[in-house]
């Protein structure tokens, strides 16, 4: 199993683009498609209409805006004579009714020349091919759902915070993971609400006996902060700061 960092920002942050990772198993999976991911899933050299499978943690803006050049790009192609299988989208609670109202309101979506099929997912398993994907809520804000998700394939295990604070269900999403994309949009001298800050992050590495982590979703106040030092006063295993089109093997 291959990660690429899509995006390793939050939704305006000058360097980075917003939250999006490349999952590659048997076929490849994008968890998550924030502004500005798409030009990175370009850049990667992955022909973009094999994508079938998209997995989305919620949707505050910075997760999910660039679904609508995507799925307008698909249509595009489509009808000029390319080819373009059927387009899986899985998400929280709530996923159904917000893009059946989206694709019945934008001009030509509701007309895609391809199936387009959703699928709302909450805590039981389920699987891709022979992926399997564990999702749990996470504690972000009251207002959304926000997931994360556990992917096993081959005996190897990542698992993706989404947008989350320290929780039971984070602790357990994490449990011996070979890596964990944490939520890191804060420095721990300057915490903010709703995310976690780098040392927050770390100590939930180390009760989750993490083998990587990898810190994520940064806004500026992280970024000029030494977030790998601070993860580190917590966790004493391998520490990574994300960066866009970072490709890792888990």
């Amino acid at each position: 199993m291959h990660l690429t960092i899509l995006g390793s920002g939050t939704n305006m942050h000058p360097r980075r683009a917003a939250a999006g990772y490349l999952l590659e198993t048997d076929r490849p999976i994008v968890l998550d498609m924030g502004p500005r991911t798409l030009p990175n899933l370009l850049k990667t050299g992955l022909d973009r209409h094999t994508v079938q499978h998209l997995i989305f943690t919620h949707y505050h803006a910075d997760h999910f805006s660039d679904f609508f050049t995507f799925f307008f790009d698909g249509i595009c192609h489509s009808l000029y004579g390319g080819a373009r299988g059927p387009l899986h989208i899985y998400g929280p609670p709530g996923t159904t009714h917000l893009f059946g109202t989206l694709l019945a309101t934008i001009p030509s979506f509701s007309s895609a020349p391809f199936p387009v099929k959703f699928r709302e997912v909450h805590r039981r398993p389920f699987r891709i091919g022979p992926t399997q994907i564990t999702p749990l809520p996470m504690a972000h804000t009251e207002s959304q759902i926000c997931l994360g998700y556990r992917v096993t394939f081959q005996g190897k295990t990542a698992a993706f915070s989404g947008d989350a604070m320290p929780s039971s269900n984070l602790v357990k999403l994490c449990r011996g993971a070979d890596l964990a994309v944490l939520d890191c949009s804060f420095s721990s001298r300057s915490p903010g609400a709703c995310h976690m800050h780098a040392e927050q992050c770390g100590k939930v590495a180390h009760e989750a006996g993490i083998s990587t982590l990898v810190l994520s979703h940064f806004y500026l106040v992280a970024d000029r902060s030494n977030v790998v030092r601070q993860a580190a006063k917590h966790f004493p295993g391998r520490i990574l700061k994300a960066k866009d089109l970072m490709r890792l093997r888990v």
